[in-house]
């Protein structure tokens, strides 16, 4: 059955491990892809105290004109472990649901520049819900085994009831079970450890060209934002005004 999400969550990663989703976003910026992005997943740390759950209002912050959102499945670790080889990784698993990984694309832009980040880009805000999937309900629609394990889930985000992307899990890249041994490398991890697999290819409006997307703009106020994963349902927020000061 469906689990709630864990009331603590302990840490936030989120990875960079659809190639699609890389390599268009580098294009729109004029810029190939690195060969280094092939030879390890990476990953930042996001703020695991700025969470979201499904119908929340998130407010726009004040500081963006380009507010993003990004279509992902997360995964919670739920038991500790470290050094945590590929082979045995998929043990550590608690279940999975949607992620919403929210971005202000103009901050980040500037604050990459200089070469550390992102930061103030994302820390504002992750969304998660609306519920924790256990491996063995997907089971049915796994790929592979052991390091290898990818699910075949077919992903979709929707803006005001328009969809925008579409995209499926099995595409990733890196697999849970790499993402795990990498974060795990003389890192303890906890129960309760959140990890993003980063964007599905076409799974945001910078991928999709901003402006000159099918939305035609950034969110705004008022959008509501509906992420779909199959199997684990619908994670839907409404964009809220800024936070007054």
């Amino acid at each position: 059955m469906p689990q709630p999400l864990p009331e603590t969550i302990t840490s936030l990663r989120d990875f960079y491990a659809f190639e699609q989703h890389v390599a268009t976003a580098r294009a729109n910026r004029g810029l190939p892809m690195i060969a280094e992005w092939y030879e390890i997943p990476v990953f930042y740390f996001s703020n695991h105290q700025a969470i979201y759950h499904h119908e929340d209002i998130v407010p726009q912050p004040a500081y963006t004109q380009q507010l993003d959102y990004e279509l992902e499945i997360a995964f919670v670790i739920g038991k500790a472990g470290i050094n945590i080889p590929a082979a045995e990784a998929m043990d550590y698993i608690a279940g999975y649901t949607i992620m919403n990984d929210w971005s202000a694309r103009d901050v980040q832009r500037h604050e990459m520049r200089v070469g550390l980040g992102p930061a103030k880009g994302k820390d504002f805000g992750t969304s998660l819900g609306p519920q924790l999937i256990t491996p063995a309900e997907i089971e049915d629609r796994r790929i592979g085994t052991g390091a290898e394990t990818r699910y075949d889930l077919a992903m979709v985000a929707r803006i005001n009831g328009q969809e925008l992307s579409r995209g499926n899990t099995k595409d990733i890249t890196f697999t849970f079970a790499q993402m795990i041994e990498r974060a795990s490398a003389d890192v303890m991890l906890l129960p309760g450890d959140v990890f993003g697999s980063g964007t599905v290819g076409s799974g945001c409006l910078l991928e999709l060209g901003g402006e000159q997307s099918a939305l035609g703009r950034w969110l705004q106020p008022g959008d509501v934002v509906e992420l779909e994963i199959e199997r684990l349902g619908v994670l839907r927020n409404t964009v809220g005004k800024p936070r007054s000061i």
